[in-house]
């Protein structure tokens, strides 16, 4: 097979690869999101019927995902990914997870073998295995700016919940004036934690799923006073507000210790990323440079070896001294 027509195999391939993840974003309605999404958090098998010639068009068409689905649901690292992707809010399922792990692996591979690196297998497969992380650290990237996000908006939400509760709402009116009047994310999550209170679920579990998917420390400690207030009764308003004024000196206190690691955090990327970036820009430069590295197992190997071990220790210590727990 010559080079031309291993050009064209390869961009038709990587083209339909595109064309089925686009498909896969775009399949799914608003509405089959938040019944499945409220379903995962709740764990129950509750489900909305409707038209059944919809159904039968909706399996068809996601009979392979749903294949996918039904093979890692019982799984442990499955089960992660669906936590992972609640937390992260992406319209996806496991199974469509899954294949978008599939699909980065190959696309990567078939752009480094047949583009970047002219033929060379070896930084080929390096290539694919990166691509297989991509979907990874895209959703922890979401995941953490989402509760970054929820966090600095948490202080006004519980001004909004005192002063709601403060005018005569109680506890669900209150969340639904959060749910109304609040900024992305926390207009989702307090949305979701109404839904399920007017579906039949307790208060309490509804609010437990809500900090299993957003998992912040700050939100523990208000669901906790809620809960406590529930049992025993008291000044919810009062409690909230003590809270938010804590939650508030917290957050301007972990701003200026991030100002004050940034140049720390700067630097723990720099010398982690900039061998991998150098070696990647000699093979692109001149091809076949750093081969002797993979060819020769004696020395070779044993230097990438202790080589990617220090990367990864250097990037661990210097993450471990600009993390400061507060």
């Amino acid at each position: 097979m010559s080079t031309e027509q291993l050009l064209i195999l390869g961009g038709a391939g990587l083209l339909s690869m595109v064309i089925v993840a686009i498909g896969i974003f775009t399949a799914r309605s608003d509405e089959d999101f938040v019944e499945r999404r409220l379903e995962e958090a709740t764990n129950d098998s509750f489900q909305t019927y409707g038209d059944e010639d919809d159904q039968a068009v909706d399996k068809g068409e996601g009979r392979a995902i749903e294949a996918l689905d039904s093979f890692f649901a019982n799984r442990k690292f499955g089960q992660k990914w669906r936590i992972q992707l609640a937390r992260a809010n992406l319209k996806l399922t496991i199974g469509e997870f899954a294949a978008l792990h599939i699909i980065s692996t190959l696309g990567v591979f078939a752009v480094g073998y047949f583009v970047l690196f002219s033929g060379d297998i070896v930084f080929s497969i390096i290539g694919g295995f990166v691509g297989f992380l991509f979907p990874r650290i895209y959703v922890s990237r979401k995941i953490s700016s989402r509760l970054r996000e929820f966090e600095t908006q948490l202080p006004d939400t519980l001004s909004l919940w005192t002063n709601a509760l403060r005018s005569g709402y109680s506890a669900l009116q209150s969340m639904e004036a959060i749910a109304r009047d609040s900024s992305e994310p926390t207009k989702t999550e307090f949305h979701r934690v109404v839904q399920e209170v007017q579906l039949g679920i307790d208060m309490g579990d509804a609010l437990q799923h809500m900090l299993d998917r957003v998992e912040s420390e700050d939100l523990d400690l208000v669901i906790t006073a809620v809960n406590i207030n529930r049992e025993v009764g008291g000044n919810l308003a009062e409690i909230l507000a003590v809270i938010g004024h804590t939650i508030r000196e917290r957050i301007k206190l972990k701003g200026e210790i991030r100002v004050l690691t940034a140049q720390g955090r700067i630097t723990g990327y720099l010398i982690s990323f900039l061998p991998i970036v150098l070696a990647l820009f000699l093979q692109v430069v001149s091809p076949g440079f750093i081969n002797p590295l993979f060819d020769n197992r004696a020395c070779g190997w044993p230097l990438l070896g202790v080589g990617l071990a220090m990367i990864g220790i250097g990037a661990a210590v210097v993450q471990k001294i600009v993390d400061i727990d507060i």
